[in-house]
């Protein structure tokens, strides 16, 4: 739990704070932007939250902390409500699940609620309080892990749900050997009708991207929304496997239509498809171009 007295002092002052136990990993600061931003290379409070949405927000980000760095001075009367929000709706079916890992650097875990079986994409931290919530929306039928990165508390969820976890042979290794579908090679596979896997590697040898409807696009850490430079973009100084086989992905990404990327890492993006399009090949031009 976060400790008043290591609260940073880059925080404004009040009721919530941050503790020198932040790993920077962004999440507080994608997920309520308004109240939480970076300064000298961790997150801090910018503002204290004044409406009751702010406070929601603020709340919901103190909970998804993979390190539990933030804290009220006060006792929040909300929390237990807030505990069972998650899974937050993100859009149509699609949910964020929180409860993030530090084991996987603080990445997020999405949920896809179907009829034909839902699925959970990349592991949250372990958690009996989402583990109901998920129960209530039709528990898991596959553990999909984009990468060797974010497979966090994947174990648990499968003994929680006797889900099939699905990982790339180029990424699976210790606990995820036991995996009950290993990928092999670069050609796409139809989990489902309205669910493909995409190979992605370069992030890491076995990179996937989960393609949900021809809309939502699950990317892990191999294609994400910079606000800095206002694009999709790809974690240059954090590519594990080789940046030329990454790029070459990013252009087998031209072949799928898709509407949103929801990344591990880094924040996600929403754009009409020809939006998309424009952005993926800014995203391409800049791969190309000088270190």
């Amino acid at each position: 739990m976060a400790h008043p007295k290591r609260s940073l002092p880059g925080n404004a002052p009040g009721d919530l704070y941050v503790d020198d136990t932040c790993i920077d990993c962004d999440t507080c600061r994608w997920m309520a932007p308004g109240t939480f931003h970076r300064t000298a290379g961790q997150s801090a409070v910018r503002v204290q939250p004044e409406s009751s949405q702010d406070r929601r927000l603020a709340l919901l980000a103190l909970t998804a902390c993979p390190t539990a760095s933030i804290g009220t001075r006060a006792r929040a009367p909300e929390m237990p409500a807030i505990r069972s929000a998650f899974p937050v709706p993100v859009a149509e079916e699609v949910y964020h699940c929180g409860y993030h890992s530090a084991k996987s650097y603080g990445a997020a875990g999405y949920f896809i609620r179907r009829a034909e079986g839902n699925v959970l994409v990349d592991s949250p931290r372990r958690s009996e309080t989402l583990a109901a919530r998920l129960q209530s929306l039709g528990g898991v039928r596959w553990l999909f892990l984009t990468h060797g990165d974010d497979v966090a508390d994947h174990d648990f969820w499968r003994e929680r749900f006797a889900c099939e976890r699905i990982i790339h042979a180029g990424d699976a290794g210790g606990s995820t050997l036991a995996a009950e579908r290993i990928l092999v090679g670069e050609q796409t596979v139809e989990l489902a009708p309205d669910l493909r896997i995409i190979p992605v590697p370069g992030h890491t040898q076995g990179s996937c991207a989960l393609l949900y409807r021809d809309a939502f696009l699950f990317t892990g850490d191999h294609l994400a929304y910079s606000q800095r430079r206002a694009h999709l973009y790809a974690f240059r100084d954090a590519c594990w496997h080789s940046w030329r086989q990454q790029t070459e992905s990013m252009e087998k990404l031209r072949g799928y239509p898709f509407e949103w990327v929801l990344p591990g890492h880094g924040r996600r993006f929403h754009a009409g498809r020809v939006t998309m399009r424009e952005q993926l090949e800014t995203c391409i031009g800049w791969m190309r171009g000088p270190r």
